[in-house]
């Protein structure tokens, strides 16, 4: 299980995947389908996010399985952008899919 915060056009959002990479062509795919097609992400270490969220990383991580692999954890970005501070985070991945400006 991997947990990443992505900052998109409406803010930040939090989701935990089973996907290794963020850059998973069927990840992007999910993403896409939701309207992500442009963002910043940042890996956040797995235990910090359990830390953070409490009862509610449970209840959500529970709900991911291999064929639902991805869930979001925190829509909130206010909440989010300020549960984590940069130096907490992993390096910054970017990626804007074809014509999505």
């Amino acid at each position: 299980m991997k947990v990443f915060m992505l900052y998109t056009g409406s803010g930040p959002i939090v989701i935990l995947t089973s996907h290794t990479s963020i850059l998973d062509q069927q990840l992007l795919g999910k993403l896409a389908a939701k309207g992500v097609t442009k963002f910043l992400a940042f890996e956040v270490p797995v235990e910090l996010a359990r830390e953070r969220y409490g009862g509610h990383f449970e209840v959500v991580s529970r709900d991911l399985f291999e064929s639902d692999d991805l869930r979001v954890l925190d829509y909130s970005g206010e909440r989010a952008w300020r549960l984590f501070s940069f130096d907490e985070l992993g390096s910054e991945v970017r990626y804007e899919a074809e014509g999505s400006t």
